[in-house]
């Protein structure tokens, strides 16, 4: 675990509470202490964890996130309409590094996404090679007709556009209308594509889990830090 030495404007700027320039005037609005003794000079030095503001420890200083994403939110930082990233403190919004989504879920689709100022976290677990499992609940449009477990499970299934077949997949049937899919491939719109592929549709799809991570905990639009040193 990191635990930087440096000074305090560096600290507060990095984590998004304000900017060096604002650092100033910040530690006279905001009780922050070095081992319990107030600081006002943003010059001083201190480590990471002996810092408190407000009798708080500071945020961590490289931060992930297992957030349960509604649907109508966008997965980007750029795009108009209701972004993801509304969704958590705003000053993690200003962190440097920049906090990104690990993958992208569909603006309807709902559940488990990762963010993350971890450049290489983001960039091992967004790798077509990562075989991170995903498990997906789905709501169809039509009953199954039987064989989807099958036509899953058998490594052959070829989508339009692909040069390979998908990966063996793991079909759980709660009704005729409502499975479980387990993939450890992340495909544009696979799990929609894969049903497609066998003449039905996804009417709602919400991602259960991401990498053993489950949302079961999280209310819609909440979120909590997790430690994916620790899987």
């Amino acid at each position: 675990m990191t635990n930087s030495h440096k000074r305090i404007d560096a600290h507060l700027s990095s984590l998004g509470y304000c900017t060096r320039s604002e650092a100033k005037k910040f530690l006279r609005i905001f009780e922050l202490c070095v081992k319990e003794k107030r600081v006002f000079d943003p010059s001083i030095k201190a480590y990471h964890d002996d810092i408190t503001v407000n009798e708080e420890p500071l945020d961590p200083e490289n931060i992930t996130i297992l957030l349960n994403k509604p649907s109508g939110f966008i997965c980007s930082h750029n795009d108009a309409g209701s972004l993801i990233y509304a969704l958590i403190p705003s000053r993690w919004n200003r962190r440097n590094p920049k906090i990104s989504t690990i993958g992208r879920l569909d603006i309807d689709t709902t559940g488990a996404i990762l963010l993350s100022d971890d450049g290489a976290l983001n960039h091992k677990l967004s790798s077509p090679k990562s075989d991170i499992l995903k498990v997906y609940e789905a709501i169809l449009a039509v009953p199954l007709k039987g064989d989807e477990a099958q036509i899953f499970a058998s490594g052959e299934l070829m989508l339009n556009g692909e040069t390979k077949p998908l990966l063996p997949a793991k079909l759980e049937v709660l009704s005729p209308t409502h499975v479980r899919l387990e993939i450890c491939e992340g495909k544009y719109h696979q799990v929609k594509r894969m049903f497609g592929a066998v003449g039905n549709r996804v009417l709602s799809l919400h991602r259960v889990s991401f990498d053993g991570f489950t949302v079961d905990d999280l209310k819609e639009g909440t979120y909590k830090i997790i430690d994916y040193t620790k899987k």
